[in-house]
């Protein structure tokens, strides 16, 4: 290699031209970039401890530099409805984005890199003969818009709007303050980041903004208002600005940039042009530092360049991603903050500290143990108790039904059954982990009537020899446990008559298959499942009594609450979403009308069950597909289900149509489970790759929803919250008398590795 170019003189690309210096003594290294050498653009970047220990390994002499300037902080401060809460333990040093690009500069041009400034690249074919272009120009990259065909990228506008200023204000810690106004919430996120100067982002939603007339304010008439606003955290110093310069409104929106490719023959992006990171969660330099460490690594030690950019892409990509989700999360977070303005504050701060979802409980018991014992503290009082215990083991209430903690074994399909009956292995599945420690354990979906199968092997619930089976188990977890059980029935549509689980899943069976109905004769896969049949009011109506039957039988047996299955793209599910009902009658269309018929299923199955006993309906709030469930819709439903019965509503998503596009990470769908539980004020379970005890934590005591649904973890380890209590030190959680011995050996084996760090 001869030559590289780094189009773009920040963070991003300085740090690539630095690294590849060092690596590739030899090489040309050349930046070019659009602006001044001192021009910048917003205030201070933030860096949290484990970010400068990169830095270190990578480049010690920038480092150094860098480590004389900052300005280090532990404490984050919440300012929210007239009073202050503090967090400590949080590690993070702040910067002048000026000073930063000074000591970069200067290191590179130490280092033999030639730096070009007031250069405008409309075109990187100039350097088609360069061995490596690093596209390194930011989130508006001019070279990334003129390969979007080749890059991919997706830029998502964001609701908010924000302002970057600066203030002569020294703030003692990373401060978060919230204001209403008439219109809606304002926030600010505040840190200092030298001796005289603070960052001030001012943040609100893009209907208070405009409601506000921001959006006909200039920079003069933006900086008074936000004054006037945060007075209060600002003392006698001003606001100020060093954009004046830009054209337009000082107020701008983010810009979530996701590319499916980052490299194309000679030319590849890094930081923003490749991915941007709310601000919120203080990562987008990091990132871009970071890709450049992963970059000069990748294509130095790799047989050419090319192989050495799909491997920095494999890598780089996974981590973008992870820190995106998170920093998605967390954007949303403060999109949303009317969701969360009925909490008291310290739950409200501790809401936004996990608001990522990548600090969780334990994180901040480490962090912060004062601070997590403050709200276990409160959270137990709450619940009437006098000692203060893991979010996941306080008690929880639905009408008559007590459960001892906030765990649920989750519905899982077994296709175990002959003819819908329960068998041995049903016991067995079933008594296991209510034995091992769950509040509540759900029922996989068992349907209402013989063609209501999602496959032979389902369970159901439509003859009395059906009921005296589940009788059975219900007896069994009575008796040995102190878990509650939940009946959950569905009927699969169009999704029916299809193979086991571990066959070919949504496949039709190869024999034998049934008819399938739906509100509309679309097939769940084109081509290969069968075409339903258009339900008419007649089959409605039988469907109707088949659910009513199915949940008086399932109150003889003894089930203490039941459940509506109306996710998944199963029937019921199938007229809520406008993908998979397209009918032109009163029960499609509009979501009122959609609504309809699981509206009437819910109100005649609540009339035949017991007042006394709580009834869930499980929803898919997202379909995860174009023109899909909007949360308009889902924010309806929610609302009219919780009017109509439904005393808690299970909060899932997707697998309405096979094009579905998930975006998964850990405790993924929690957020929707969130938005329902805060917006409705009505009590949620959160699903969804929820598999550690901290999550569980995490989730109950940040008000996200009341109880959390785990499955395959519960598959793995029927004891799961056994094993949960013991490591925490829970004392107080239940164990059969049997397995007593086991609990005093795990909890020794706690207290021990609490010591030594080591089981």
């Amino acid at each position: 290699m001869k030559r590289i170019v780094c189009v773009g003189g920040g963070p991003a690309g300085l740090y690539s031209a630095i690294l590849f210096k060092k690596t590739l003594p030899t090489v040309s290294v050349e930046v070019f970039e659009r602006n001044r050498a001192e021009d910048t653009f917003g205030w201070g970047v933030v860096f949290s401890d484990k970010t400068m220990g990169n830095f270190l390994e990578a480049d010690a002499a920038s480092h150094a530099r860098v480590v004389d300037e900052f300005y280090h902080w532990d404490d984050i401060d919440v300012h929210f409805k007239g009073r202050t809460i503090r967090s400590g333990g949080h590690g993070f040093a702040g910067i002048s984005r000026r000073k930063l690009l000074n000591i970069l500069q200067k290191r590179a041009a130490s280092l033999g890199v030639r730096q070009s400034f007031q250069v405008e690249i409309d075109d990187p074919a100039q350097f088609d003969d360069a061995d490596l272009v690093v596209i390194a120009e930011g989130a508006n990259s001019k070279a990334r818009a003129a390969q979007a065909d080749r890059f991919g990228p997706s830029i998502d506008v964001r609701r908010c709007r924000y302002i970057w200023l600066g203030t002569t204000q020294k703030f003692s810690a990373f401060t978060f303050a919230f204001e209403k106004t008439e219109f809606g919430w304002f926030q600010i996120h505040a840190y200092q980041f030298s001796r005289d100067l603070s960052t001030v982002i001012v943040e609100t939603r893009e209907e208070t903004w405009a409601a506000h007339g921001l959006d006909k304010a200039g920079i003069d008439e933006s900086i008074a208002f936000c004054e006037r606003l945060f007075g209060a955290y600002l003392g006698n110093s001003p606001l100020l600005s060093n954009a004046r310069h830009l054209r337009g409104s000082p107020w701008l929106n983010f810009h979530r940039v996701v590319c499916g490719r980052w490299h194309d023959g000679n030319r590849v992006l890094i930081g923003d042009a490749a991915h941007t990171a709310h601000f919120s969660i203080g990562s987008g330099t990091k990132l871009a530092m970071e890709d450049a460490i992963s970059l000069v690594r990748h294509v130095s030690n790799a047989a050419d360049v090319r192989s050495g950019l799909e491997s920095y892409q494999a890598e780089r990509s996974t981590e973008a991603l992870k820190l995106q989700n998170a920093a998605r999360n967390r954007m949303e977070w403060f999109e949303n903050v009317h969701r969360y303005e009925n909490m008291e504050p310290l739950q409200f701060a501790y809401s936004l500290l996990s608001g990522s979802q990548r600090i969780g409980h334990a994180n901040l018991k480490l962090r912060d143990p004062p601070f997590t014992d403050r709200v276990e503290t409160n959270l137990a009082r709450s619940h009437g108790l006098a000692k203060p215990r893991p979010p996941m083991f306080l008690p929880f209430q639905l009408r008559d039904m007590h459960l001892v903690n906030r765990v649920v074994v989750s519905p899982m399909a077994q296709y175990r059954a002959l003819d819908g009956v329960p068998g041995d292995w049903h016991l067995v599945h079933y008594g296991a982990r209510a034995t091992g420690g769950a509040g509540l354990v759900f029922t996989e979906m068992t349907c209402t009537s013989a063609d209501a199968r999602i496959s032979p092997g389902c369970t159901g619930l439509w003859s009395e020899t059906q009921c005296t089976a589940w009788q059975r188990i219900v007896e069994f977890i009575h008796a040995e446990s102190q878990a509650r059980f939940c009946l959950q029935i569905g009927h699969a549509g169009r999704k029916g008559s299809t193979q086991l689980g571990w066959q070919s899943p949504d496949h039709p069976l190869a024999s034998g298959n049934w008819p399938v109905w739906a509100p509309s004769p679309l097939p769940y896969l084109p081509g290969i499942s069968q075409v339903p049949r258009e339900m008419t009011p007649v089959q409605m109506q039988t469907v109707k009594s088949d659910f009513v039957r199915a949940a008086t039988l399932g109150a003889q047996a003894g089930f203490d609450m039941l459940e509506l299955h109306m996710a998944h793209g199963y029937l019921l599910a199938s007229f809520l979403s406008p993908l998979t009902n397209v009918r032109t009658d009163e029960y499609g269309g509009c979501v009122e009308n959609r609504l309809r018929y699981p509206l009437e299923i819910l109100q005649a199955v609540r009339a035949a069950w017991p007042k006394a006993r709580p009834l869930s309906v499980r929803l898919s709030a997202c379909d995860w597909a174009d023109d899909g469930i909007s949360e308009s819709d889902v924010i309806a439903i929610a609302r009219t289900m919780a009017a109509e019965g439904a005393d808690i509503l299970d909060i899932s998503s997707g697998q309405t149509v096979a094009t579905q596009r998930p975006v998964y990470g850990r405790m993924w769908q929690t957020p929707l489970a969130d938005m329902v539980r805060n917006l409705v004020r009505v009590p949620t379970i959160a699903v969804g790759n929820i598999f550690e005890a901290d999550h569980v934590n995490s989730i109950i005591a940040a008000g996200r929803a009341d109880l959390c649904a785990i499955a395959r973890p519960h598959l793995a380890h029927p004891a799961w919250t056994l094993a949960a209590a013991a490591a925490q030190g829970f004392s107080e959680q239940w164990w059969p008398e049997p397995y007593r011995s086991a609990k005093s050996q795990l909890e020794r084996a706690a207290e021990r590795a609490a010591v030594t760090g080591a089981v």
